[in-house]
């Protein structure tokens, strides 16, 4: 994990869908019954909206791991996944003094890592280099995307941005899709299909597990 701002740098699952679990859902509770409670996360930003750099600390701690994985996700860089992510929160923090605290601090900040890695991928234009036998090569998986298959990650890799996204905000976020519209300021009927679109790809290029 990178320095945290204040140091100076800054829903069905898959399987539902009849899809590879990318994050087993074990592992997933285990990671967020170790996270604070909804009145402590509560605390912390009450207390960094206060200027405590503990509470930012620790909010940095608690939301880094999602937060980069979801850039990652979305533009397949690392370089630019931790850049986004630090981005995304030092937004945050300038923007908490304006924040409802009533609400989750994290939906929050996914938001903002989201538009900024899909505003990323649009901007370079993500260039697929396909080898002769039709797979596209997929970098070092990260550390926080380490429990996804390299299938599953090229599969993403070659979805739209805009896709990209929405799969990322659905199955790895755990945002509703009425989340996703407002989040993204689409249309419902936009998102179901952009999602389902994609959903249709990955099926496509995942391989078929035997027995299914």
């Amino acid at each position: 994990m990178p320095r945290s701002p204040v140091d100076g740098a800054s829903a069905p699952m898959l399987a539902r869908a009849q899809m590879p679990i990318p994050e087993p859902a074990a592992r997933r509770r285990a990671a967020d019954a170790r996270g604070p409670s909804a009145r402590d996360e509560r605390r912390l930003v009450r207390e960094a909206q206060g200027g405590s750099t503990e509470a930012v600390e620790a909010l940095f701690r608690i939301h880094w791991p999602r937060a980069h994985r979801a850039a990652y996700l979305v533009v397949h860089d690392g370089a630019a996944a931790e850049d986004i992510a630090q981005e995304a929160f030092l937004a945050a923090l300038r923007a908490l003094d304006r924040f409802d605290r009533r609400r989750p601090f994290g939906p929050w900040l996914y938001r903002i890592v989201v538009n900024r890695a899909i505003d990323h991928a649009r901007s370079r234009g993500l260039r697929r280099e396909v080898r002769a036998d039709g797979h596209e090569p997929v970098a070092a998986a990260e550390d926080s995307v380490h429990l996804y298959s390299d299938d599953l990650i090229a599969a993403l890799r070659a979805l739209p941005p805009d896709r990209r996204a929405v799969v990322v905000l659905r199955y790895v976020l755990d945002f509703t899709p009425s989340e996703i519209a407002k989040a993204l300021d689409l249309p419902r009927g936009t998102v179901n299909s952009r999602l389902r679109r994609g959903l249709d790809t990955l099926r496509a290029r995942l391989p078929v597990e035997e027995g299914r």
